[in-house]
């Protein structure tokens, strides 16, 4: 897999045999998902059911890392099986003292590199809440298009029910 650096940030593949690096994996995970504003997780989730979902197969799994700590994750994996297998999807998510610093760009970026060197020929996000407005910001700016609207689809926290996004790019 791809491992790049891009400034003081480095992706890297995932070390899914490092106690250390399971460890820091959860560290990022852990306040995004006890939020439970941006994924469709129980906020409650389980350290163990957390990392089998974000590392699980078929899924290949990245690590960004700066100035020796974990600033954020991703995965990328088929949307579908069978004729739909050429569509890849991903999740990110930014740990908490690095969001608003362009870590998520940098993912993206990434993701869309490697997710063409793995021969995926478009990427799709099957489930974006609309009140994350800086992930639907980004994916926009990246030129992904919001193919289809979920109205009020995720139940949000804080703002009730609220839409999601459904957004594609071609590779």
């Amino acid at each position: 897999m791809i491992e790049q650096s891009q400034g003081a940030v480095t992706i890297r593949p995932f070390l899914f045999d490092d106690q250390a690096e399971t460890d820091a994996l959860w560290a990022v995970l852990e306040p995004t998902f006890r939020a439970g504003d941006t994924y469709t997780i129980d906020a409650d989730i389980s350290r163990e059911d957390a990392l089998a979902y974000w590392t699980g197969a078929p899924r290949t799994v990245f690590m960004v890392e700066g100035d020796g700590q974990v600033l954020g994750t991703y995965y990328v994996t088929p949307n579908q099986k069978g004729g739909g297998r050429h569509v890849c999807n991903c999740g990110f998510v930014t740990g908490p003292a690095a969001r608003g610093k362009g870590i998520a760009r940098k993912m993206l970026a990434h993701a869309l590199e490697t997710a063409k060197s793995m021969g995926f020929t478009a990427m799709q996000f099957n489930f974006v809440v609309s009140t994350n407005t800086r992930a639907v910001d980004i994916w926009k700016r990246a030129g992904f298009d919001v193919v289809g609207t979920l109205p009020k689809a995720f139940n949000h926290p804080e703002h009730g029910l609220v839409d999601a996004y459904v957004m594609y790019k071609m590779l």
